[in-house]
């Protein structure tokens, strides 16, 4: 028995993401890839390889024969087994909904099956492409609505660790899933462009809906890894006031030794196990070092080199971490510090305050752009 069911139409769309409604995606792992949703999982109708041959069947003999040739390959077993993943994941999810690329075949020839099992499961109307389109249209209007406040500082100063204290801030580099420097690759990898944004504009989404006209972000550029921020949005950071927080040498080395070296180990112990794990730290180390010798230049880099191979040498075979400093204090003075005082000197007319990190906090906690001189 055909069960029909309302779609879900774009005047719903913000409520979809604001409440994190379970959503199930019907197109090829290879497009999900590419980019999908937060709260999203892949079941696809199809596998690359069988999505690929009803598209060539299409552009050769026409739609009728596209739509046998997937109900071929999609039949028997292979179907029963994918049925079982939808049901599963209709069972989970009572509130679950689906979508493929343009809420057309796929979706409602999945919901139909679903149907004549006796469960119900709304689609998007117009599908992955409709809500992609309406969150590119936020992030626009978001941008434009809201204010930016950008909150600098040298390399390790900390300013990712202030931002969770801040209810208005939102962490590009948690988005991005990346530090933003040149040692700032996370052992997970980086989502896709598509995934940035969106993440971004739903972030943004949150942040109107619990009443914050102003946003923190932390000072970055264009690029953090290899996510980019999107155009409009870079724009706006390029013009917003900044609030420069301020740490002492010694703390900046702490906090880079613990990030670059006791958390990153970690990291990676977490990753690939304890066997394993002090070569992988060696190699992210030692490789990202490298990916800055053009800048430092020949001299400076071999020093860093052997400076930073003789504390992996002494960590390794007794524990202790301490010479580690032989690379980082160098590295801020020749690398981090002289990149800064060149980014902040363009950056001067929009200073706004300059304090420590308690200063810094209060301010930003208090600071409403349209009451500033």
């Amino acid at each position: 028995m055909t069960v029909q069911t309302a779609p879900i139409t774009a005047d719903q769309f913000k409520s979809l993401f604001l409440n994190n409604v379970p959503m199930m995606d019907m197109r090829a792992p290879i497009e999900f890839k590419k980019g999908a949703f937060p709260n999203t999982v892949s079941l696809p109708l199809m596998t690359d390889s069988e999505r690929q041959k009803v598209g060539t069947c299409y552009k050769r003999d026409g739609q009728a024969a596209a739509i046998a040739l997937g109900h071929q390959l999609v039949r028997g077993k292979v179907k029963k087994q994918r049925m079982a993943l939808w049901l599963e994941f209709a069972k989970q999810h009572p509130d679950g909904i689906l979508y493929c690329f343009r809420g057309g075949l796929r979706s409602h020839t999945v919901q139909q099956w679903l149907s004549d099992e006796g469960v119900t499961m709304p689609l998007i109307e117009g599908g992955y492409k409709a809500l992609r389109q309406f969150l590119l249209s936020e992030l626009e209007r978001l941008t434009a609505k809201l204010n930016f406040v950008i909150l600098a500082g040298h390399t390790g100063s900390g300013k990712t660790v202030v931002l969770p204290q801040l209810a208005n801030a939102i962490d590009l580099e948690g988005l991005a899933n990346h530090r933003g420097s040149s040692f700032g690759r996370q052992i997970s990898a980086q989502p896709s462009q598509i995934d940035f944004e969106n993440n971004l504009t739903i972030a943004l989404m949150r942040a109107e809906q619990a009443g914050h006209s102003t946003i923190v972000l932390e000072d970055e550029s264009f690029l953090i890894g290899r996510c980019a921020m999107p155009p409009c949005f870079h724009d706006k950071v390029q013009t917003a006031p900044v609030v420069i927080m301020q740490k002492s040498q010694q703390q900046r080395e702490q906090q880079i030794h613990h990030e670059y070296v006791t958390s990153q180990l970690a990291g990676f112990v977490d990753a690939v196990g304890e066997s394993e794990s002090f070569t992988a730290f060696s190699e992210f180390l030692l490789t990202s070092l490298v990916k800055i010798k053009k800048r430092l230049g020949d001299l400076r880099f071999n020093e860093l080199h052997q400076a930073m191979t003789t504390a992996l040498d002494q960590q390794q075979q007794t524990g202790d971490v301490a010479g580690h400093y032989q690379w980082i204090t160098p590295l801020l003075q020749w690398y981090y510090d002289p990149m800064y005082s060149y980014q902040i000197e363009k950056k001067k007319q929009r200073i706004i305050f300059e304090s420590d990190q308690d200063g810094v906090i209060d301010f930003l906690r208090q600071y409403q752009p349209n009451k500033q001189s």
